[in-house]
């Protein structure tokens, strides 16, 4: 089901989202109706975030819970909600893997996502796809495909399941121009397929391209991504309020 309801990011601007607000601020500032996802007693609330390495942001593989989660997007945005919710049964799993292409992530989503059973999957992929798709190894075409298979898959394991999904970004600064221009039509190519997704599959969308174009006008580039694709804190900070901002707007605790 989708809802229809006025934009509350666009009302705010990027220049209020940058500023210290947090996730009971934005929850009491909706004003719609959204989905409740808590229908049993005691039941728990699980997200997960899958991706690559800018999701996977060097987390563990064990039971530590000081590196399970990485050190990126998807832990401050688990950090920020654990600590605003104790007592609603959160929980969160970061399933990233560095390197991982659609065709990686497709091929452990039966392991990785839906034996898990979350009650939300953020997806975040891409960027690793573009020089295959550069070199004419892979096309925009196979991509769509395969991403399609996924949200399939998981539609039809999981009906209830709520989809995030994250837009690809690159922020090239000191890169060639050849390289710069043709991972920009790939990306942009990429992005323009994940909107189309979003429609198609009824998921919830954050865009990030726009958003990182407009924060480094104030600085530069490398402070909010390094090294043109993987951020900064303040990159992952960026995306952590970003996505918090566009889930609030459709999902109720």
């Amino acid at each position: 089901m989708r809802i229809s309801r006025k934009s509350f990011i666009k009302n705010v601007g990027l220049s209020g989202l940058l500023g210290m607000v947090s996730w009971q601020q934005f929850i009491k500032a909706a004003d719609a109706d959204r989905i409740s996802l808590i229908g049993e007693e005691n039941k728990t609330l699980t997200f997960l975030f899958q991706g690559d390495s800018i999701t996977s942001g060097g987390r563990s593989r064990n039971n530590d819970w000081n590196h399970v989660m990485g050190h990126g997007y998807a832990y401050l945005v688990a950090s920020q909600l654990w600590y605003d919710y104790v007592n609603m049964g959160l929980m969160f799993y970061n399933r990233g893997v560095s390197g991982d292409k659609i065709k990686d992530l497709d091929a452990r989503w039966e392991q990785d996502t839906l034996a898990l059973k979350p009650d939300v999957i953020s997806i975040l992929i891409g960027v690793n796809d573009v020089e295959s798709i550069i070199a004419k190894e892979n096309t925009i075409e196979n991509w769509r495909k395969t991403y399609e298979n996924v949200l399939n898959r998981t539609k039809h394991s999981l009906p209830k399941t709520q989809i995030i999904l994250c837009e690809p970004f690159v922020l090239p600064d000191n890169w060639t121009s050849e390289k710069t221009r043709a991972f920009e039509i790939v990306i942009s190519e990429m992005q323009r397929v994940i909107r189309e997704l979003a429609v198609k599959y009824d998921t919830m969308f954050v865009e990030l391209q726009q958003h990182f174009n407009s924060a480094y006008k104030n600085s530069s580039k490398k402070y909010w991504v390094w090294d043109g694709i993987h951020p900064m804190p303040a990159g992952h900070e960026l995306m952590a309020r970003l996505w918090i901002g566009q889930v609030q707007k459709k999902i109720d605790f």
